[in-house]
């Protein structure tokens, strides 16, 4: 069986790999992705949506960037119209488009051929489309790798820039907003008016840092939590060998990669074995009901309850590592006996400081959508760890 230093040393080099290849790729799409920014403005401030769809795991990119615009993490900023029609986009999106909607379709490295015919409808009425990847849209682009969890992890990224600068564009005097909260996040803006060529071409040079940014906070993890990191993979797997399960949970955009990581467990990519788990994120009827009946703070405690066993891995998903929903799942878990693992930010919160985890990843930083990209390469490895550890078993039962 692999060691954890082993695992440790396959976990940083893959965490490493992931930073070249992203740099390299938004190095060339920078100008793109910051004149399409200006272009999603107009058509919000004309009343247009941002529609979003995508299929398996790809679907979570769509709750992703739906979440993102409507409920912004930074205070102060406005909430945009967005919608993720994943679970019957051609039909949904046939019923409600309009010409000046934006309409997202996310997609493997190798496409989706119904994607693509639904947003070349949506371009044939006058709608902006993104195809992520793609060949034909208002923004298309190529997969830039053929490794299914690197090419969705470059595309977080890239609709976290879409979020980001779309308010910068907003904000801007031109579009006759102040700059108000974008200050902090492009310092270059100010009080003085700019052409929108200027503008654009400063706001490619800030998506630039802020990839460069999100590769520094990576290699970080890569440096100093690789071997927790293999650890906890080790401890995930030894609990499913026993007929455990995970049982995943988050808030907000930590509840997409929560049921992202699910679904990369019981639909993989081709190769891998399925591992049992589940979202209790992707409930919303559990979640309506009990934070309707009991309140906000018990939405994973109530289905944990329900749903666990002694052999199940309780794995929460926090930015903050303070959310009191978290919180609560967590101590409940422990009290069962069950295997405790979390994910965290900035500098792990009371899930840290309490111990409430058996294990936990810290990415420390106090910014949520870079903490967020790094939080899926982080999973994603603990994913690819799981099946090198279950084809090691193979391996030694069939020696």
């Amino acid at each position: 069986m692999p060691t954890t230093i082993n695992l440790a040393s396959q976990i940083e080099e893959r965490l490493l790999e992931r930073n070249q290849l992203f740099e390299q790729f938004f190095s060339c799409e920078a100008p793109r992705l910051a004149q399409a920014c200006s272009e999603m403005s107009a058509r919000f401030l004309r009343g247009g949506r941002l529609l979003a769809f995508g299929r398996g795991p790809y679907a979570t990119d769509a709750q992703h960037v739906s979440v993102e615009f409507v409920h912004p993490v930074i205070v102060g900023k406005r909430a945009l119209p967005a919608l993720d029609l994943s679970v019957l986009f051609r039909p949904w999106l046939q019923a409600i488009l309009r010409p000046e909607d934006i309409v997202i379709g996310f997609g493997p490295p190798e496409g989706d051929p119904e994607v693509w015919a639904t947003l070349q409808e949506a371009q044939r009425q006058d709608a902006m489309t993104f195809a992520l990847p793609g060949v034909e849209g208002s923004y298309a682009v190529d997969a830039a790798t053929q490794d299914p969890f690197m090419h969705q992890e470059m595309i977080e990224i890239l609709y976290h820039t879409l979020w980001e600068t779309v308010h910068v564009f907003f904000e801007h005097r031109e579009l006759g907003h102040d700059v108000g909260e974008s200050g902090f996040l492009y310092p270059f803006l100010g009080t003085q008016k700019q052409g929108t060529n200027d503008l654009v071409a400063e706001v490619a040079s800030s998506i630039l840092m802020k990839v460069h940014d999100d590769a520094k906070l990576r290699a970080q993890v890569a440096r100093e939590e690789a071997e927790q990191i293999g650890a906890t993979a080790l401890a995930i797997h030894e609990r499913l060998r026993r007929g455990g399960k995970l049982i995943l949970f988050g808030n907000g955009g930590s509840a997409t990669d929560a049921n992202d990581f699910a679904i990369d467990c019981v639909l993989p990519p081709p190769g891998y074995q399925s591992v049992p788990a589940v979202s209790l994120s992707l409930e919303p009827a559990n979640i309506t009901a009990v934070a309707n009946d009991i309140g906000a703070d018990a939405i994973f405690l109530r289905q944990l309850i329900a749903q666990a066993r002694p052999d199940d891995v309780a794995l929460g998903i926090s930015t903050s590592g303070g959310s009191r929903n978290i919180v609560m799942a967590l101590e409940e878990a422990r009290k069962r006996n069950m295997l405790t693992v979390a994910l965290l930010g900035y500098d792990g919160g009371e899930i840290k400081r309490k111990r409430l985890a058996d294990f936990s990843v810290v990415v420390t930083c106090d910014y949520i959508p870079r903490i967020q990209e790094v939080q899926a390469s982080i999973y994603h490895v603990i994913r690819e760890s799981l099946q090198a550890l279950n084809q090691e078993v193979l391996s030694h039962g069939s020696a």
